[in-house]
């Protein structure tokens, strides 16, 4: 169990975990921070992910198992108190579990064996909560991979890592190949690639998905450049049968891999 309570927010202990926050010392520490109980749960479960756990007595009771599992591992656990855990939490209500974990990310040959049949490539996606519910998506919908490209941002930034609900800790990711090497691993694969944008030629409606499929997702305000878009095999847009103007970023993305997903399994 924790020990004495850490109440000042200037101990070396809670300022190395706080500087986790910047990307620039994440990069430099190879630590991130996964914050609530789903985040928590989920990195416990990878051997040698958790380094080290941050509760508060409130949580500590609210949620028992996750202090006693971190502490089988021989996990330092850290009681904090509402200050430090304030200074830790990267959301305006925290919820009072905060663990410090190691990079789970994976070079690009590993995150696609042969055997891909549904990948999604994040491609110049810039909002971390967008990218991390795409994340959430992706998973849920069976996608064996989700590819971070170099112009995207962070899949550790802790709203990232807040909005992937977990799957962060699920599916294999990888981070920072360029699109044009992750197109090309993916055709080499032998999965056809489709960029998802409100211009495309053909929409989901047209296009067949029962095969191997690649998805490529852009930025929310002005989709994938030209040159992305000229990579792909084709470009296919959301269909839009009532008003609205059009979807945003997660919300296509869910469509598109789920429509991927059901046509794979449809005899």
């Amino acid at each position: 169990m924790a020990g004495a309570e850490l109440t000042n927010v200037r101990s070396p202990r809670v300022k190395a975990a706080r500087r986790l926050a910047k990307r620039a010392f994440r990069d430099q520490d190879r630590k991130f921070l996964a914050e609530g109980p789903q985040a928590v749960r989920e990195a416990l479960k990878l051997d040698g992910v958790t380094l080290e756990l941050f509760t508060t007595a409130e949580a500590e009771t609210r949620h028992p198992e996750l202090v006693d599992e971190a502490a089988a591992q021989g996990l330092p656990v850290h009681r904090a108190s509402g200050e430090v855990m304030a200074e830790l939490s990267q959301t305006v209500t925290p919820q009072g579990l905060v663990a410090v974990c190691r990079p789970v990310h994976v070079p690009l040959a590993d995150a696609l064996p042969g055997s891909a049949r549904l990948v999604a490539v994040l491609a110049h996606v810039r909002d971390p909560g967008n990218a991390g519910t795409v994340m959430r998506a992706a998973d849920a919908a069976g996608a064996d991979a989700v590819i971070f490209t170099d112009a995207s941002v962070d899949p550790y930034n802790g709203k990232c890592v807040r909005a992937s609900a977990g799957s962060l800790f699920h599916v294999p990711v990888a981070i920072g190949a360029p699109v044009a090497q992750t197109v090309s691993r993916l055709k080499e694969q032998g999965l056809r690639v489709l960029a998802a944008d409100g211009a495309g030629s053909h929409t989901l409606d047209d296009v067949d998905l029962s095969g191997p499929t690649a998805w490529i997702f852009g930025n929310e305000a002005w989709g994938l450049p030209q040159e992305v878009l000229d990579l792909a095999d084709d470009v296919v847009r959301v269909p839009i049968y009532g008003q609205a103007e059009s979807l945003n970023l997660a919300t296509a993305a869910a469509v598109c891999l789920y429509s991927s997903a059901r046509a794979q399994r449809v005899p």
